[in-house]
């Protein structure tokens, strides 16, 4: 299968990349631990159903040592004693930020008090723009139908 669009070669597109590029390098340098990084854009990519970023994520995750349980677990945060109450704190909100159309009154106070618990201001603004930033990036990649399965960790970071 081929991208209906060529994101990096489309004049339009390579410009825009660029710069969302830029913003993501700014939130994986932020403050806010790696591994709920990576496990915050694994969650939102399985449950926007983007095969490419799950793929990327998954591999990423891996390759900077995350276990295989842990990934594996991810899609069952809730019942898995793999992740500690900061995780869980940082996928609720995931949760909620991604499924926003599904809840009327978008992320609860109480999953934003919980996570403040667990993340420092710089910390939650990092997380706030990751689940913005990684929603946005599943959703140009399945309008576009970016084939998946080639993606070598670093490619892009």
């Amino acid at each position: 299968m081929n991208a209906r669009l060529n994101l990096m070669e489309n004049p339009t597109a390579g410009k825009i990349m660029k710069h969302l590029f830029s913003a993501g390098k700014v939130i994986l340098d932020s403050p806010l631990p790696a591994a709920t990084q990576h496990l915050v854009m694994l969650r939102a990519s399985q449950i926007n159903g983007c095969a490419v970023c799950v793929d990327m994520h998954t591999k990423e995750a891996s390759h900077a040592g995350e276990t295989p349980a842990r990934l594996n677990l991810v899609a069952a945060w809730r019942e898995a004693p793999v992740f500690s109450d900061a995780e869980r704190a940082a996928l609720e909100l995931t949760e909620q930020g991604t499924r926003v159309a599904d809840a009327a009154g978008g992320v609860t106070d109480e999953a934003w008090a919980n996570a403040a618990e667990h993340y420092d201001e710089d910390q939650l603004a990092a997380l706030v723009s990751l689940i913005a930033f990684i929603n946005a990036a599943n959703r140009l990649n399945i309008i576009v139908r970016q084939p998946v399965g080639d993606y070598q960790p670093g490619r892009l970071g």
